[in-house]
C-alpha cells in the first residue's frame, strides 16, 4: 500500500519534495494546500491528482503522513493538528523559532506516540552514514573538531526570493536555514555540543537576518565545532564542513561532494550523482518508509532537531548556554 500523504506548505521546498514523492513508489500525494493560490497551482504540475485543499486542516484529513513544508511559525499548530488524527508527520527544519514553543511541540508529539521526523536533507545520505563510520572504526584517527563555512553574495540565494520570510530576523536568515544543517552533521558526528561563545552581527534595518555569524562550540569531550557564515562581496555560494581527524580529514562541500585529505589537497570520495538533489531526498524519502514501517532508519529525530534549534537560537542571541 503506498502512504497517502498531504504537503502543506508548496514554496520551493514543499514543491521539491512533492515531485520526489510522485517519482517514488511507496508515496502518493493526496492533498496540498497552501495559503497563495499561485504556489498551489504551480504545485500541481507535479501532483495532478492531488486534491488542493480549502485549509491545512481538510489536507491533513485525507493523508496518513503530514508533510510541513511551511515557515517555521505555523508548524507546531499544523503538527498538532495532524498527531491528534493520529497522522504521521515530517517537519521541514528548523523545528521552529521559539525553544520554550518547540519544547512542548516535542513533548506532545511524543504523547501522541505519531512517528516523527524532521528533514535534515543530510541524515540518510552516503556522505553522513560513511564519514559516520570512518569516525567509528578509526579511519579518521583521533577526532579533532569540525570546521563550517558558510558564504553567499546575496541572502536569501537567488531561487529562495519568493520565500520573502528567509530575510527577516524573526524566521529566517542563514544560520537557521544552511548552518542547522552542518549542526546536526557535527552532533552525529560528535555528539551533543554546547555553545561556548557566538557573535551574530545585524544591519542597521531591526527586521533584518544576520549578515555575518562567528561562533565556537565544543562536545562533552572539549572538540571544538567552528562556525564562520559571511554574507556579501562579490563571490560564488561557498557551503562546507570539514571533519578533521589526526590520520584523514573529510570534507563536505554544497551538502553532498564528499571529499578526503591525508594532509594534501581534498580528493573527490567518488563521482558525483547524475542529479545530486534526486538521490539525496530518494534516500531521505527510502528512510522515511522505514520510519512508518517501525523500523531503524537515519533520519534526524525530534529530540536531534530540538538541540540542533537551542544552539542556533543562542547562537542568535550572542550569548552561551550554560
Amino acid at each position: 500500500m503506498v502512504i497517502k500523504t498531504a504537503v502543506i506548505g508548496l514554496g520551493i521546498m514543499g514543491q521539491r519534495m512533492l515531485e520526489h514523492m510522485e517519482q517514488h513508489p511507496e508515496f502518493e500525494v493526496v492533498g496540498i494546500w497552501d495559503p497563495e493560490a499561485g504556489a498551489c497551482q504551480a504545485a500541481q504540475r507535479y501532483a495532478p491528482g492531488a486534491v488542493v485543499a480549502t485549509d491545512a486542516i481538510s489536507a491533513i484529513e485525507i493523508a496518513d503522513l503530514v508533510y510541513l513544508a511551511c515557515p517555521p511559525a505555523p508548524r507546531k499548530a499544523y503538527a498538532l493538528a495532524a498527531a491528534a488524527q493520529d497522522k504521521a508527520v515530517f517537519l521541514e527544519k528548523p523545528l521552529g523559532i521559539n525553544v520554550e514553543e518547540s519544547l512542548d511541540l516535542v513533548h506532545q508529539l511524543e504523547t501522541y506516540g505519531v512517528p516523527c521526523a524532521v528533514n535534515f536533507t543530510q541524515a540518510a545520505g552516503a556522505a553522513l552514514t560513511d564519514i559516520s563510520a570512518a569516525a567509528k572504526d578509526g579511519t579518521l584517527g583521533v577526532l579533532q573538531g569540525v570546521d563550517i563555512i558558510v558564504t553567499y553574495p546575496h541572502w536569501p540565494r537567488a531561487w529562495q526570493q519568493a520565500a520573502d520570510w528567509l530575510r527577516l530576523r524573526k524566521e529566517g536568515g542563514m544560520t537557521r536555514e544552511v548552518i542547522s544543517h552542518f549542526l546536526f552533521f557535527s552532533l552525529r558526528i560528535l555528539g551533543p555540543l554546547e555553545l561556548v561563545w557566538a557573535q551574530p552581527d545585524y544591519p542597521a534595518q531591526s527586521d533584518l537576518c544576520e549578515t555575518h555569524v562567528a561562533a565556537r562550540l565544543a562536545n562533552q569531550a572539549g572538540l571544538p565545532v567552528t562556525i564562520l557564515g559571511s554574507v556579501g562581496g562579490a563571490q560564488p555560494d561557498r557551503q562546507e564542513v570539514t571533519i578533521k581527524g589526526s590520520k584523514t580529514s573529510r570534507r563536505i562541500t554544497d551538502f553532498y561532494r564528499d571529499a578526503v585529505s591525508s594532509g594534501q589537497n581534498f580528493e573527490p570520495i567518488a563521482a558525483e550523482p547524475h542529479n545530486p538533489r534526486a538521490t539525496s531526498l530518494k534516500a531521505q524519502l527510502d528512510d522515511l518508509v522505514l520510519l512508518l514501517a517501525g523500523k531503524p532508519n537515519r533520519l534526524a529525530t525530534l529530540e536531534e532537531a530540538l538541540h540542533v534549534q537551542i544552539l542556533i537560537e543562542t547562537i542568535l542571541k550572542n550569548h552561551p548556554t550554560n
